[in-house]
């Protein structure tokens, strides 16, 4: 399911970085932007929005004037050059703060705490990749190529059908981003791809030549999601 979003920036160079950003995440919809707070307001009174991007210095009629309105309903990153407003941003329980200028990987995970925060039903969207902090860069990995996921200590190791990614990445974030119909836990040390099992006996999952244990802990939910693939 798409995000549909909205911006309100009065910067141009900021608001065409930020456009470009929301670009490149293709489950974002771009309903619209504006250079004004006032314009969104009206905007928000017609249309239902999930995600504003949202500066604070926007004239006599500020970021904060329209928080502080019952117009907004949907989750607020706020965008700014100001990190004197992060608390009064918070209070108003905005979902993140981006300290303009922002990296792309600061976006990211600034949107991956929106999806983290939406019902679950509106979770599972048609988004088929994630983004994996490896090293210095963000590594795009595309969902379906994913064989299994391996918890080595403090890290994480992707096993796809063409590479092997390590990744600082909990487990946790991952089954945030992860609708467990595609990659499953199974074992506090595994997540594992549901259409790429072979078989399974007496509690033990076989991918290729590879076994991995179904713990307890993940036994009920693991067959319900077989169940239900079944039918």
């Amino acid at each position: 399911m798409k995000i549909n979003c909205i911006i309100i920036e009065d910067e141009p160079l900021a608001l065409e970085r930020t456009q470009d950003f929301v670009r490149k995440l293709p489950f974002l919809n771009l309903l619209a932007t504006f250079d004004n707070a006032i314009d969104a307001l009206a905007f928000l009174k017609e249309k239902k929005v999930d995600l504003i991007f949202l500066d604070i210095n926007l004239g006599e009629f500020s970021g904060i004037n329209l928080l502080e309105t019952n117009a907004v309903h949907a989750q607020v990153i706020i965008t700014t050059a100001y990190q004197e407003y992060a608390l009064k941003g918070f209070d108003l329980k905005v979902t993140d703060y981006l300290l303009k200028p922002f990296t792309f990987e600061r976006f990211v995970q600034a949107v991956d705490r929106v999806q983290s925060h939406l019902p679950k039903k509106q979770f599972v969207t048609n988004r088929n990749f994630i983004f994996v902090k490896t090293e210095n860069r963000l590594e795009k990995i595309n969902l379906r190529e994913i064989i299994y996921i391996e918890g080595m200590r403090d890290y994480r190791r992707i096993h796809t059908t063409n590479k092997k990614i390590m990744t600082l990445q909990t487990f946790s974030e991952f089954e945030k981003q992860i609708p467990p119909n595609i990659i499953c836990r199974v074992h506090k040390s595994y997540m594992v791809s549901i259409e790429k099992i072979d078989s399974i006996e007496k509690d033990q999952i076989k991918i290729g030549e590879k076994h991995f244990p179904l713990s307890d802990t993940y036994k009920k939910r693991f067959y319900s999601l077989i169940n239900s693939a079944e039918k």
